[in-house]
């Protein structure tokens, strides 16, 4: 069977492999496993790269949200306004720290927050408001309601799928007061496990980060704040920095591919492109399609060897998890009619013309019944 995976993270790792193997053998060699030297240096190129004035390396990208809310002192029972197209983490991190996620809807075309809903959403309790970069593209945050800066409502840009990614030329990481991101292994910047980091130029935050993330302590044994374990691992960092040098080019193949699907579902009926809003320049870290009749389609692409995949199937508000706070069907209705059609089409540095022409005859196959 001609297969064609939904991500291939072997051609990346061919590129890195020898300067990731040299990278952990100085780091084995010298025993610097935790905030080692190549964590320092990481920190200090993904700042550069995104023109952020600090990173701050942590965990995971759910660790990197949480953090970024305590930084800008959101609490316990405050609300946070999050979109209903997301993957749970953006919600869950203002769950675990005892905040309320307030549900909004997105436009209908790139899917991303709606700047109108989020003035709708607004009460007096309301202390962040966290935008989500979906699928390689950056909200559109300067849409956002002025009154948010009037009453001191933070901005946490979730950039988890936007690295490298710019909006009016202004780089994603660097909107709102704080940015999350996370380097979970298929991202378009991926560790070899979980990493993610904070991204500020607010000298406070990026401190409180730091603080937060290594059990409030900022010096052995003295305990200042409640803080938890989430710090870069040095190992991560070493394969962070070599794939770092090489995410301009991953990025630029991954728009070239994106533009040959353009072209090759310019003539297929029934599919619905993604959208770029104006102004932005995508990074495809996903290339999402809508089409009807969408879990029969995908049974058949996976029959025939497509990868294809659903991001996300349910809109977060109406998962179980967050059913206490969910307001329930109807209230997202963008959000909700997107789950049942969205399709992620394989997109990955490297993928070929034939594997792509591969994926829209098969797809163009099924939206015909053939």
């Amino acid at each position: 069977m001609n297969t064609v995976p939904l991500v291939d993270l072997s051609l990346q790792h061919a590129q890195v492999a020898e300067e990731i193997e040299e990278g952990f053998a100085e780091v084995l060699a010298a025993g610097d496993f935790v905030g080692g030297k190549a964590v320092a240096a990481f920190e200090q190129e993904y700042a550069e790269f995104a023109a952020a004035r600090h990173c701050v390396g942590v965990g995971n990208g759910t660790d990197a949200l949480e953090m970024a809310l305590r930084a800008v002192g959101v609490a316990a029972g405050d609300e946070v306004v999050v979109p209903a197209n997301t993957f749970i983490a953006t919600a869950e991190a203002v769950v675990r720290l005892g905040a309320v996620p307030v549900f909004v809807d997105v436009d209908d075309d790139a899917l991303l927050v709606d700047p109108a809903r989020v003035e709708e959403a607004l009460t007096g309790r309301t202390r962040a408001v966290i935008p989500v970069d979906l699928y390689g593209q950056v909200a559109p945050f300067e849409q956002l309601p002025r009154a948010l800066a009037e009453r001191g409502i933070a901005v946490i840009e979730d950039g988890a799928q936007s690295q490298g990614a710019t909006r009016h030329g202004r780089a994603a990481g660097t909107f709102g007061r704080v940015a999350a991101t996370s380097f979970y292994p298929g991202k378009n910047l991926g560790a070899y496990g979980d990493a993610g980091a904070v991204l500020t130029d607010d000298d406070e935050v990026a401190a409180a980060v730091r603080l937060l993330g290594a059990h409030g302590s900022p010096a052995k044994y003295q305990h200042v704040a409640f803080g938890f374990n989430s710090r870069l691992d040095t190992l991560q960092a070493v394969v962070l920095r070599a794939k770092l040098r090489r995410l301009p080019r991953w990025n630029d193949q991954r728009r070239a591919a994106a533009g040959v699907y353009d072209e090759l579902l310019a003539g297929t009926g029934g599919v619905r492109p993604p959208v770029t809003l104006a102004g932005n320049e995508h990074v495809w870290h996903l290339y999402v399609v809508r089409v009807d009749r969408r879990d029969e389609v995908l049974a058949r692409l996976h029959a025939e060897g497509v990868g294809a995949g659903i991001h996300y199937p349910v809109p977060v508000h109406l998962t179980a998890a967050m059913a206490r706070y969910g307001p329930g069907a109807g209230a997202c209705p963008v959000a909700e009619r997107a789950a049942g059609e969205i399709l992620s089409l394989p997109l990955f540095p490297g993928i070929t013309r034939a594997q792509q022409e591969r994926v829209v005859e098969v797809l163009a196959a099924a939206l015909r019944g053939a």
